[in-house]
């Protein structure tokens, strides 16, 4: 079967103002496409992220006037980034400062047509500045405007006469990125509700294809089960695995879930909970997990789910894996022999869905899902993983002050013993080994020395 490729854009019903997962809207009308970046994944912004991008607009902006779809394409940075698309357009830019440890929601210009007659701060007049580059026939457009102003450095909206446009102020002056003559528009704003409702006919066949493959391959094994992890993607593939027939599922209990992943795998009835190793005995022998030596995973979930199937035998497992998730899963193979566990046949069928699709999916078949999605996480796993950005663990902190107080001590303890300075501990680069290019630049930033890196033999 040919693999479908890569999709690297969204198309939207400029219409009824939906995203849809293929060309067409059930009204008739075809989609706008909106490019994405890499790695092309989008996924919906959900309770906590819409109160955050309220709270952010309000206090930038005085509005929390945003529609009830707002759709997140992560992208490359220091740490949490994301392209906000809203009303069928790139609305801006949400940035996590691990520094400063706050949020940046950077406007487009794209994003005034909906947004400029609910604003009424952040406003940088720069009229005047403006007629006199006219005068001498320069555009303000990617220039850098003096201006006086009693509003903090940060994202302003620009305004020269009748045009509208967008900057950065720092100390007095605005760096003007794009401004022009803006024609206000009222869209309709419609439910996630209303989004699955047209994307229904693309969600029955996304079902239909991965049920079909579950089927082909659940008896190259003499037994079938699901990896369910507690997470969107699992609960997904649990769901199509059921109703392709398979009733066993397993789930593995590394010690370190959050107690709404606990509670939720028992809501869901997993009956196979395998009991996972010993986090805090592991941790005196292997040092820190990190990005680059995640040995955590190996001791605590692959180690115990080899055990538990050297005496079940060779078995087919579905799993939720998803090419968007990363660029290391971007090559997936839909049937592959687990590397550390040949027993396993594992087989990923929603591979080439997005986080998009799982959601829409998840809403249409009524399948709840874990609550953490909603209080503000893009993934689930371990409440102090390597792999975590700072944003997740600041909002970790919040929500289970206990748990990130231990796991804090211990890291400020490391630090003293490896005599390693507390900024790198506050900044999260005791997540790796070796530090990559853009975190020891932050480290160079922050006046932060650094050994230097170990050669590769």
């Amino acid at each position: 079967m040919r693999e479908p490729s890569v999709k690297k854009t969204l198309y939207w019903c400029r219409q009824c103002n939906l995203p849809l997962i293929g060309r067409t809207c059930r009204c008739g009308a075809e989609g706008a496409e909106i490019p994405l970046q890499k790695p092309y994944d989008l996924r919906p912004a959900l309770g906590h992220d819409m109160d955050l991008l309220r709270s952010l607009l309000q206090e930038r902006y005085g509005t929390d006037h945003i529609p009830q779809i707002i759709l997140f394409n992560k992208i490359g940075g220091v740490d949490r980034t994301e392209a906000i698309i809203a009303n069928g357009v790139v609305f801006g830019r949400l940035t996590y400062d691990p520094v400063s440890g706050s949020y940046t929601l950077d406007l487009s210009q794209d994003a005034l047509r909906s947004l400029l007659p609910f604003i009424t701060k952040g406003i940088v007049d720069v009229t005047g500045a403006a007629a006199e580059q006219r005068q001498e026939n320069r555009r303000i457009g990617g220039k850098k405007v003096a201006v006086r102003t009693e509003i903090t450095n940060g994202p302003v909206v620009v305004r020269s006469g009748e045009r509208w446009g967008t900057g950065i102020l720092r100390d007095g002056e605005v760096r003007v990125k794009q401004i022009g003559k803006v024609e206000t528009e009222d869209l309709p704003d419609p439910s996630w509700g209303e989004a699955v409702r047209v994307n229904v006919r693309a969600l029955k066949d996304l079902e239909r294809t991965a049920v079909r493959f579950i089927r082909q391959h659940m008896d190259d094994r003499p037994r079938a089960n699901v990896s369910f992890s507690g997470g969107k993607d699992s609960t997904v593939v649990l769901e199509l695995a059921r109703r392709a027939g398979i009733t066993d599922a397993y789930y593995v209990d590394t010690g370190m879930e959050f107690p709404e992943t606990v509670a939720f795998v028992k809501e869901t009835g997993i009956e196979k909970v395998i009991r996972g190793g010993d986090f805090w005995r592991d941790i005196k022998k292997y040092d820190l997990p990190r990005k680059d030596d995640r040995w955590c995973c190996e001791r605590l979930k692959l180690q115990p789910v080899k055990d538990w199937l050297s005496r079940q035998g060779p078995c087919v497992t579905v799993q939720g894996n998803r090419w968007y998730e990363s660029f290391m899963r971007s090559t997936l193979p839909p049937v592959v022999e687990n590397p550390f566990n040949p027993l396993q046949l594992n087989i990923s069928p929603i591979r080439n869905w997005r986080a998009l699709e799982v959601f829409l999916y998840l809403w249409w078949r009524k399948v709840p899902y874990n609550p953490l999605y909603e209080m503000g996480f893009e993934r689930v796993g371990c409440w102090h993983c390597p792999a975590m950005l700072q944003s997740e663990a600041a909002r970790t902190k919040e929500i289970h002050p206990a748990l990130a107080a231990r796991w804090e001590e211990y890291l400020r303890t490391w630090a003293q013993k490896e005599k390693i300075p507390q900024r790198c501990v506050d900044l999260g680069l005791w997540r790796w080994k070796e530090l990559p290019p853009k975190m020891r630049e932050l480290a160079a930033q922050e006046g932060i020395a650094l050994p230097k890196p170990r050669l590769k033999t």
